[in-house]
């Protein structure tokens, strides 16, 4: 089997195979260390922790969610679970996440899962002219633009949470809040 973060690494390739197909203009990096949490990410890219587009997964009532949000953000449940319309939302456990997925916590990519995750994006990310996600493995990412990260997984803006704001690289980028439709 190849090492993890090889480009033949299953999931790095299936991503990759996505973002070109979808024509993104990012393509997927390999770090030299495991970026499982923002701040090591934006340590590795030498980033503001606001510009990873953190991938976060929330058990609602047995369907997947997947919340983008900004690695200065932290995700509000209370908030989310209110714009959804339902009592409640909970992260995922390990096992949920890849199943979902097919990818393991701190490498899932915001595409390549086994089946369409309803998805939200953090408005905070626009504040950012680039944004970096997951790219299916802990040691790679690709580098994108908030609207395209909309593009490519269908999803909904939406203020998450709360958290330190950055000063914006795009102040005046707007998007509708409006909450994602669920599978």
């Amino acid at each position: 089997m190849p090492p993890p973060t090889s480009p033949e690494h299953p999931r790095v390739t299936e991503v990759a195979r996505l973002l070109r197909a979808a024509g993104a203009a990012g393509e997927v990096h390999h770090l030299p260390d495991s970026a499982r949490t923002a701040a090591t990410a934006a340590a590795q890219l030498g980033v503001p922790v606001g510009a990873i587009a953190n991938s976060l997964v929330f058990d609602v009532d047995g369907n997947p969610l997947l919340v983008l949000t900004s690695g200065a953000h932290r995700v509000d449940e209370t908030l989310v679970a209110t714009l959804l319309g339902v009592p409640r939302i909970s992260r995922a456990t390990p096992e949920f996440v890849r199943r979902h997925t097919g990818q393991a916590i701190g490498g899932v990519a915001p595409i390549g899962h086994p089946e369409p995750i309803g998805t939200l994006v953090d408005v905070e990310l626009a504040r950012y002219d680039r944004v970096w996600a997951a790219g299916g493995h802990p040691h790679t990412v690709f580098p994108t633009t908030y609207d395209e990260l909309l593009r490519l997984t269908g999803g909904t803006a939406a203020e998450v949470g709360t958290g330190p704001t950055a000063t914006t690289a795009n102040p005046a980028a707007t998007h509708s809040t409006a909450p994602a439709a669920l599978p």
